[in-house]
C-alpha cells in the first residue's frame, strides 16, 4: 500500500490509494488472527472489561463480528445510484463519532442475543468467505450511511476496525492478537490522512515510521531541511492516540511519542476516529 504522491512541500496531489490484492490478503489475515484469539479466551476473560465504556470482552467480540458482517451485508444489498463516490476514507474516519450511539445500541442488542462471541465471529467469517473477491471491488459503489462509498474503501475501513479492536482485545484479555503488517499499515495511514484532513496545514510534520508521514496544522509550511515542528510515534502508539485509547500526555510520558516545536501539541485535534 504505497504512500500517496506528494509535492516537495509535502502536500498530497491525490488521495492515497490501496491495492485490492493487498487489502484482500490483509482482511483475510486479520480476520483469522482475531478469530483464533477469540477461541483462546476463557469464560472468565470474556467477562473482563474491554476498555470501552460499558462493554466487556463479550461485547467486544460481538462488535468485531458485526464489523465483519457489514461486508457481506452491503454486498447483498443494492448498489448506490450515485455517479461517483461521496465519502472519502478521511471523511469516514472523522465522521464515525456521529454513529457511536447507534453502534453501541446495535452491539448491546446483538451481545444479548449471542451467547458465544467467538461463535458469532465464526458465523461472520463464514458469510464473508464467499464474497471476499467482491469485497475489494474498485468499481462498486455502496450506499453507506455517510454517502456513496467505493466497496474497496469500505473494506479498508474494516481493516481499521479489525486492527483497532484486535489491539483492544489483546490489552483487555492479556493475550496476543497478531496484527497483519498490511492491515496495520493501512490503519496507520488512514488515521494519519484523517488527521491531515481534520487539521489541514503544513506547520507540523507527523511521522509514524515505517508507514506514514503527513503534514498538518495551519501555519508556516515547511519546504526543506529539518521541519521546525515534528511529531513522531510508533504505529501502535499512533493507533491508540488517533482512536482515543491513549491521551497525548500519557503517550508523551510513556516515551513512545516525541514532539518538538511550539506547534507540535496535537492534543486539541485528537482523536480523529470516534
Amino acid at each position: 500500500m504505497p504512500p500517496a504522491n506528494r509535492t516537495p512541500a509535502g502536500r498530497d496531489r491525490k488521495p492515497r490509494t490501496y491495492d485490492p490484492a493487498r487489502v484482500r490478503a490483509a482482511l483475510i489475515n486479520q480476520v483469522e488472527a482475531v478469530a483464533d484469539a477469540a477461541h483462546q479466551l476463557t469464560p472468565e476473560q470474556r467477562t473482563l472489561p474491554s476498555g470501552l465504556p460499558g462493554w466487556d470482552v463479550h461485547h467486544l467480540l460481538v462488535h468485531i463480528a458485526l464489523q465483519i458482517d457489514a461486508v457481506p451485508r452491503y454486498l447483498a444489498g443494492p448498489g448506490s445510484p450515485a455517479a461517483a463516490p461521496e465519502v472519502s476514507l478521511s471523511r469516514w474516519a472523522v465522521s464515525t463519532a456521529t454513529r457511536a450511539d447507534a453502534l453501541d445500541e446495535d452491539t448491546r442488542g446483538e451481545a444479548a442475543r449471542s451467547a458465544d462471541g467467538a461463535a458469532r465471529i465464526d458465523e461472520a467469517v463464514a458469510d464473508l468467505e464467499p464474497v471476499i473477491e467482491s469485497a475489494v471491488s474498485e468499481d462498486l459503489l455502496i450506499p453507506h450511511g455517510f454517502g456513496a462509498m467505493r466497496m474497496l474503501d469500505f473494506t479498508v475501513t474494516r481493516l481499521v476496525e479489525l486492527v483497532v479492536h484486535s489491539d483492544d482485545l489483546a490489552r483487555a484479555a492479556g493475550i496476543r492478537v497478531a496484527l497483519d503488517r498490511q492491515a496495520l499499515a493501512a490503519t496507520v495511514r488512514l488515521l494519519a490522512d484523517a488527521l491531515a484532513a481534520k487539521a489541514p496545514g503544513g506547520s507540523v510534520e507527523v511521522r509514524i515510521p515505517p508507514f506514514a508521514v503527513v503534514q498538518a496544522i495551519e501555519g508556516p509550511r515547511h519546504t526543506r531541511g529539518t521541519p521546525p515542528n515534528v511529531v513522531e510515534a510508533d504505529p501502535l502508539t499512533w493507533l491508540r492516540l488517533a482512536t482515543g485509547r491513549l491521551t497525548w500526555s500519557e503517550a508523551l510520558a510513556s516515551g513512545h511519542l516525541s514532539a518538538s516545536g511550539e506547534r507540535s501539541d496535537l492534543s486539541a485535534v485528537l482523536p480523529v476516529l470516534g
